[in-house]
C-alpha cells in the first residue's frame, strides 16, 4: 500500500507539534525557573545587605532590643512570603520575621558553616535542615563591624512560590506556542491547494499515460516546480502521441513505396517467366524493372542515411575546404540534365575561394538534393541561381529555382520524411520524399540552420549556413 504525502505531510505536522509542545514545556520551564531564581535571588541578597549594613543591627546583634526592630525587616523585605533571620557567630537564630523565633531564646542551627557557600550567595534546600515542610531559596550577607564579621543576615523565600510563577509564565509561552501552532495549521490548508492538488492531476495524468491515452493534457498551469513537471509530461506525452503517428505513417509510407515497385518488378518477371511477354518484348520490360529497382536502391539508401543521422552513427568529419569550389563541381554533375532541357545553372559566389569548416562530403550531399529538387520542379528554358555571401563568421548558401513553388500550407511539412506535395506527385515518379529530411538532419548536425522562401507559381528558395573558416 503507497503511503499518501498528504498523510506523511500531517503526521508531519502532528509531530512537530507535539515534540514542540514537550520541548517547550521542558526547555521552558527549565529556563524560567533559571531566570526567577537568578532575578529573586539577586533582589533576596540586595534587601540583606541592605539590612546587614543597618546601624542598629550592627551594634545590637546580641541584644534584646532587636526585637524593636522586627516590624523594619518585614518591610524591608522586597518579596511576600519571605523569612528574614538575624545569625550570630555563634549559628544560633537570634531574630527571625515569623513568630516561631524570639528575642532572648535563640535557636541553634546543626552544622551553619557560611565557608562552605564559596562565591555563590544563594542557595536552594532545605537551609541545613530546619525548614521540613518545603524548599526554600536562601540568601545570606555578612553583618561586619570594623573590619569583623558579627553575624549573618539570611533571608529564606518558598520555592512553592517561586513555582507558581514559573508556571504562570511557563501557560503564557505553552498558550503562545498552541496560537503559532494553530496558524501553522493554515499551512495544512495551502499544501491542500497548492501542492496535493496539483500532485493529484499530476498522478491522474500518469495513470492515463500509462493506459496509452497520450492525447490527454494535465490541467495544472502553476508557474512553479509543479507546473513545470506537469508541462514536460504534457510535452513528453504530446512527443511520444506524435512520434507514435509518425511511426505509423512512417511503416504506411515505407510498405507504399516498397510495395509499388515490388509489385511491379515481380509482375513483369512473372509475365516474362510464364511466357505471357513475348521475347522479343523482354528488354522494354526489363528497363523498367531496372527502373523500379533503381527507385528501391535510393530509398534504401535514404533510409539507412537517415537512420545513421538518426542515432549518431555517422560522426562528422569537420575539415577546412573552399565551398564556391564544392559548389561548382556539384553543379558539374547535373551539367547534362539542364543542357538537355535548357536550364541555365547560374552561380553567383563570393571571391575566388570562400573557405567553410564542416564535413565535406556531407554538404556536397545537402547541395546535390537541393539542386536535384531545384532541376526536378524547374520549367524547361528556366534559371537556377546558386549563390553564396557571407556576414559575421557564417556563410550562407542559397539555391533558388523559378519554378512551380510550395503551397504556403505545405511548407511547414517538407521536412517530413517520405511527404511528397500534390504539385510534386506528377513530376517526382522517382523520388521517396527523404531528400529534404535529409538535408534538414545534415545542417542540423552541423549545428547550422536552413530555412525556405517560397511562392506558388513563382519559385523556391533554400537558404543553409555553415561555419567560415578563419
Amino acid at each position: 500500500m503507497i503511503k499518501k504525502i498528504s498523510r506523511k505531510f500531517t503526521e508531519a505536522y502532528l509531530f512537530v507539534g507535539f515534540l514542540g509542545f514537550l520541548l517547550v514545556t521542558i526547555i521552558g520551564s527549565n529556563m524560567i525557573e533559571t531566570i526567577l531564581e537568578k532575578d529573586i535571588s539577586s533582589d533576596l541578597y540586595q534587601s540583606a545587605y541592605r539590612i546587614a549594613e543597618n546601624e542598629e543591627i550592627r551594634h545590637n546583634i546580641t541584644a534584646a532590643s532587636l526585637d524593636n526592630i522586627k516590624e523594619k525587616l518585614t518591610m524591608v523585605a522586597d518579596y511576600p512570603n519571605t523569612i528574614i533571620w538575624i545569625i550570630n557567630n555563634d549559628g544560633k537564630i537570634v531574630l527571625s520575621t515569623r513568630k516561631d523565633i524570639k528575642a532572648g531564646h535563640p535557636i541553634d542551627l546543626d552544622n551553619f558553616d557560611p565557608s562552605i557557600w564559596g562565591g555563590n550567595y544563594y542557595q536552594v534546600g532545605y537551609f541545613y535542615g530546619y525548614f521540613k515542610d518545603s524548599a526554600r531559596l536562601s540568601v545570606i550577607a555578612p553583618i561586619t563591624d570594623n573590619m569583623n564579621t558579627k553575624g549573618y543576615v539570611a533571608i529564606h523565600y518558598m520555592m512553592r512560590s517561586l513555582y507558581q510563577k514559573r508556571g504562570q509564565y511557563l501557560s503564557i509561552l505553552q498558550f503562545l506556542f498552541l496560537i503559532v501552532y494553530g496558524l501553522m495549521a493554515l499551512i495544512l490548508v495551502v499544501y491542500r491547494r497548492h501542492v496535493h492538488k496539483p500532485l493529484q492531476e499530476i498522478k491522474k495524468g500518469v495513470n492515463e499515460f500509462s493506459n496509452g491515452n497520450l492525447s490527454y493534457k494535465i490541467p495544472v498551469q502553476t508557474d512553479d516546480e509543479l507546473g513545470y513537471l506537469a508541462n514536460n509530461l504534457n510535452y513528453m506525452s504530446d512527443k511520444m502521441n506524435r512520434n507514435g503517428e509518425y511511426q505509423r505513417q512512417f511503416i504506411s509510407n515505407v510498405s507504399h513505396d516498397f510495395r509499388s515497385p515490388l509489385t511491379s518488378i515481380k509482375g513483369y518477371v512473372e509475365a516474362m517467366r510464364d511466357g505471357t511477354i513475348p521475347v522479343e518484348m523482354q528488354d522494354k520490360y526489363l528497363g523498367i524493372i531496372v527502373y523500379e529497382a533503381d527507385r528501391l536502391e535510393k530509398l534504401t539508401k535514404g533510409l539507412l542515411t537517415l537512420n545513421e543521422l538518426d542515432i549518431h552513427k555517422r560522426l562528422l568529419n569537420i575539415q577546412t575546404f573552399d565551398i564556391n569550389d564544392a559548389i561548382k563541381k556539384a553543379a558539374a554533375t547535373y551539367e547534362g540534365d539542364c543542357t538537355r532541357r535548357h536550364i541555365l545553372l547560374e552561380l553567383i559566389l563570393s571571391g575566388r575561394e570562400l573557405y567553410a569548416r564542416a564535413d565535406i562530403e556531407q554538404i556536397q550531399q545537402v547541395l546535390h538534393n537541393l539542386l536535384n529538387n531545384a532541376i526536378k520542379f524547374s520549367p524547361d528554358h528556366s534559371t537556377i541561381i546558386i549563390e553564396t555571401t557571407e556576414k559575421n563568421d557564417k556563410i550562407f548558401v542559397s539555391v533558388k529555382d523559378h519554378g512551380v513553388g510550395i503551397a504556403k500550407e505545405n511548407l511547414s511539412r517538407i521536412w517530413e520524411r517520405f511527404y511528397k506535395t500534390d504539385t510534386s506527385r506528377g513530376k517526382d515518379q522517382k523520388g521517396t520524399g527523404l531528400g529534404l529530411s535529409i538535408v534538414k538532419e545534415i545542417i542540423h548536425a552541423h549545428d547550422q540552420n536552413i530555412n525556405v522562401i517560397s511562392t506558388e507559381g513563382v519559385g523556391t528558395e533554400f537558404i543553409f549556413t555553415l561555419e567560415k573558416a578563419r
